[in-house]
């Protein structure tokens, strides 16, 4: 049998009613400063570095690359060996990655990524060997070092293979060690803080409350993402402390009105701030079936001597259509929204349909964002 389905939306009826909900104010949300902005300068550094895992009973790479990098590896230990001769596939080539956080000290311990470059089928226990980390500057500033944990397994052969998570990816927790400082500069006699997210209300909201807070007037917003703060003569010499009393300051977050859709899974998040002006909505789903049946048609008993057995398709074709009613809604808060779209019993892919004429619409009263 051969079948195909497709669906298609026969209609989407948007009506405006009426639109008297216009102009309502959004909530507000207080959060830390420190969720909202980082100070320059304090930031991670990503590092990487080519390494080697041993220890794989066999599930290695089979590749030359990785066997010329085990004869480079034993060369620098002293010991000469020819390529060709090594047979055992217990060692992969592995990219190894880690974060180097703000203000890092020699010898504290950072967790490192490793995964396979090569073929190997699992890196289920192996152990990672010293690998160099180098930041975008080409300089080494940590080492890697360790038994590799892939939170997964591998197990059987061919069609009775069972496989959990991604075998070829794992982790060395706190394998890598830092060797190397790299130097940070805060402030002077100014700092500047960066936020997450462009915003001139919330840039000006923090300098103000900064100042409220301080009792000072050196803090002022330069525009939707920077806030530049003069430090107080009370906090000369005293950085780490005023950046503290900065990050616990609460402000009160303009939150904007989006929608955002992921097409691809279907995912919609709706946020807070949206509204729906009042509207009627019909939709309905027009589904098509093709079924193919394979019947055998037999000759005859005295049939003539040509006659052979042939193999006849019976196609059907059934188009089936959803009823559709004219439905209300609207909704100017949350709760509403939700309510009155699970009432129309659609889903998520139909929601995002509905969402993007509503939008065409002007009835949905927000951004609407697609990833």
């Amino acid at each position: 049998m051969d079948a195909y389905r497709g669906s298609a939306k026969t209609a989407v009826l948007i009506g405006l009613v009426l639109a008297l909900t216009a102009g309502m104010a959004a909530p507000s949300l207080a959060e830390r400063i420190k969720d909202l902005a980082v100070f320059e300068g304090v930031r991670e550094n990503q590092l990487v570095g080519y390494g080697l895992v041993v220890g794989l009973d066999g599930a290695g790479d089979k590749g030359l690359a990785t066997q010329q990098s085990i004869v480079n590896m034993l060369k620098r230990m002293g010991l000469t060996v020819n390529a060709n001769d090594i047979k055992a596939k217990n060692t992969a080539a592995v990219m190894v990655t880690a974060m180097l956080p703000p203000f890092p000290k020699p010898g504290t311990r950072i967790d490192a990524s490793v995964a396979a470059m090569g073929d190997a089928k699992t890196l289920q226990g192996g152990t990672l060997i010293l690998t160099p980390l180098k930041g975008a500057d080409g300089k080494v500033y940590a080492v890697a070092q360790g038994p590799v944990s892939i939170g997964g397994f591998i197990g059987g052969e061919g069609g009775t293979k069972v496989v959990k998570n991604h075998p070829t990816v794992g982790n060395v927790p706190r394998g890598a060690i830092i060797e190397k400082d790299l130097p940070f500069i805060v402030g002077g006699d100014e700092l500047r803080l960066f936020l997450n997210r462009q915003d001139f209300t919330n840039a000006t909201r923090i300098a103000g409350r900064i100042n409220e807070t301080l009792k000072t007037g050196h803090a002022r917003a330069a525009d939707s993402s920077t806030v530049k703060l003069l430090v107080p003569e009370s906090y000369k010499g005293r950085l780490p402390e005023l950046i503290s009393a900065v990050e616990a300051i609460e402000v009160s977050v303009d939150m904007p009105a989006r929608v955002t859709v992921n097409e691809r899974t279907g995912t919609v998040v709706i946020g807070e701030s949206v509204k729906i002006s009042p509207v009627a909505i019909a939709h309905g789903n027009l589904t098509i079936e093709i079924r193919t049946d394979f019947q055998v048609s037999q000759p005859k008993p005295f049939a003539p001597e040509k006659a052979e057995t042939v193999v006849v398709p019976q196609k059907q074709v059934a188009a089936n259509e959803q009823k559709a009613t004219l439905m209300e809604v609207s909704g100017a808060t949350l709760g509403e929204i939700v309510k009155a779209l699970n009432s129309l019993g659609v889903t998520p892919r139909d929601l995002i349909a509905i969402l993007q004429a509503l939008r065409s619409s002007g009835a949905l009263r927000a951004e609407l964002e697609i990833i």
